[in-house]
């Protein structure tokens, strides 16, 4: 590929990277989550920030930035693949990509409750046969919207992380500066032991399982380093920024909430919402219009990250496509490099997850609650194997050439990567804690199908590698090397030349 058609694939800014990836992290919906923990959403908001957001993110910059490691879209995929093995690869980017098809249903919950309230009809958010078709419009339409390439998918992340995340936080915070100066009702208590959680209470911890989910898929976007301007400079400046605007913006944003609603009327899917209202009516009772564009402002934003999502953890898979795990069909894509199968199986199970979720889900149904807790847990054997990787990276492949590298040499790597594994196996011991709302009587189900659901996919990538990448590949000891008394053209001749160890790059149309 000549200079000009590499500089054509560079067509993510600084701004427009860390907007794609702020909009897959930062989110106004789950400030009443932080807000229900009161004022020890400040400790639970700095301790997951700073011993669990800022380990992903650095380890993240230094894998992201390894010589060779980001052919063929990189990631999460390419980290693990090239410390713990192919296998572990394919099952680190799948736990990525299963977890989000839950992700969007959730996310498109919050903008009907949010449609609902700006349109007065209260039956989008409640009659189930309107909600499920609600959920596939909205969602089959965004994803349509990405099918012309990442070029549009950061301009509707650039639009929806200012419009629906930036300015309703900054709108929220003042609101709540005014409300406060005012003298209006607080819904807080300012006392000592109000700021840190009692941790001889279980049931006080399992909160903090939200706090690390707020700051999940910060590595997602590693996927489009390859379209990155100057990637060895942006992409640790971006992950950086991000740290640290998370950590304000969701602390300003929990923190405003719990002060202004009136914790026995707190809605989580319209917390946010609410908080606009208490706060905008008591400046001016005929503030209510304002209410209603503040709300699509942020559902909006909601939509952004939605898009983001479609496009980033499938363009992993499709990495793993590309090196003959997967059949040949979910290789193709269209003109802008879109790979189109893979974003049409994964609407498929969205779909699904649609009508399990919608018309078998209920304050009280265990399913639904599994269905929660199951993209907890995936997610985070995901990170696992994300930091057990890296571990391997500064012991084993410490000589490998990278363009940035966590500070304060091995010992402080190994520091940070540590406190990132102690608190992903904390958060996923604890996710297996049943839920508050649950009736205990509910329990023993949960956990059955719980753990039953978990084994059964944490299993399912590794038949899939089985049956396609073994069936394909013969004598290959699952770690992507061949034997050396064979060479890879003679035992895989059909396997596109980055699988075969060449270091050619795919054409720019398939990587756009």
């Amino acid at each position: 590929m000549n200079s000009n058609a590499k500089q054509a694939t560079r067509n993510l800014t600084l701004f427009g990277f860390f907007s794609l990836t702020a909009s897959m992290v930062l989110t106004a919906y789950e400030y009443p989550t932080f807000a229900t923990s009161k004022l020890h959403l400040i400790f639970f908001l700095i301790l997951g920030g700073i011993f669990w957001f800022l380990p992903v993110a650095l380890c993240a910059a230094e894998m992201a930035t390894v010589n060779g490691w980001n052919k063929n879209g990189g990631g999460i995929f390419s980290w693990v693949k090239h410390t713990l093995g192919e296998r572990w690869g394919f099952a680190a980017i799948f736990f990525q990509w299963f977890q989000i098809t839950v992700g969007f249903i959730t996310m498109i919950y919050f903008i009907l409750g949010a449609l609902s309230f700006v349109f007065d009809w209260p039956e989008l958010n409640q009659v189930p046969v309107i909600k499920f078709f609600g959920v596939l419009i909205i969602f089959w339409l965004l994803t349509f919207s990405q099918f012309a390439g990442t070029k549009y998918t950061a301009r509707i992340a650039k639009w929806g992380f200012s419009i629906g995340i930036l300015i309703p936080s900054l709108i929220l915070f003042i609101l709540a500066v005014w409300y406060i100066v005012k003298g209006d009702p607080i819904q807080l208590t300012f006392t000592p032991h109000a700021f840190v959680p009692d941790f001889a209470k279980l049931n006080t911890l399992v909160v903090f399982v939200s706090f690390v989910l707020a700051y999940m898929g910060v590595e997602a976007s590693a996927s489009h380093i390859n379209e990155l301007q100057n990637p060895k400079r942006n992409y640790p400046l971006a992950m950086f920024i991000l740290v640290i605007l998370a950590i304000c913006l969701d602390t300003f944003g929990g923190f405003t909430v719990a002060a202004v609603v009136p914790q026995k009327e707190l809605s989580l899917s319209a917390g946010v919402v609410q908080a606009f209202n208490y706060s905008l009516l008591y400046i001016n009772p005929h503030l209510g219009w304002l209410v209603k564009v503040i709300a699509l402002m942020i559902a909006a934003g909601v939509m952004a990250e939605i898009s983001s999502w479609v496009i980033g953890p499938s363009r992993g898979m499709f990495a793993t496509a590309q090196q003959g795990i997967l059949p040949k069909w979910f290789r193709k894509t269209n003109k802008a490099g879109v790979p189109i199968p893979l974003i049409a199986i994964q609407g498929v199970i969205v779909s699904i997850w649609d009508a399990v979720l919608t018309f078998g889900g209920g304050s009280d149904n265990v399913s639904f609650f599994a269905a929660m807790s199951l993209t907890v847990v995936i997610y985070l054997v995901g990170y696992l194997l994300f930091f057990i990787g890296y571990l391997v990276l500064i012991f084993k492949k410490k000589d490998l050439k990278r363009k940035y590298e966590v500070p304060g040499g091995t010992f402080g790597k190994t520091i940070i990567s540590v406190c990132g594994l102690l608190v992903s196996i904390f958060a996923f011991y604890i996710s297996f804690v049943p839920p508050s709302n649950l009736p205990r009587s509910s329990d023993k189900a949960y956990l059955t199908v719980l753990i039953v659901s978990f084994i059964i996919a944490l299993v399912i990538p590794f038949i899939i590698y089985a049956f396609h990448y073994k069936l394909n590949h013969g004598n290959d000891d699952g770690n992507g090397d061949q034997p050396k008394h064979l060479s890879a053209q003679d035992i895989i001749p059909s396997v596109p030349p980055i699988a075969r160890g060449e270091h050619h790059i795919i054409p720019e149309t398939r990587i756009k």
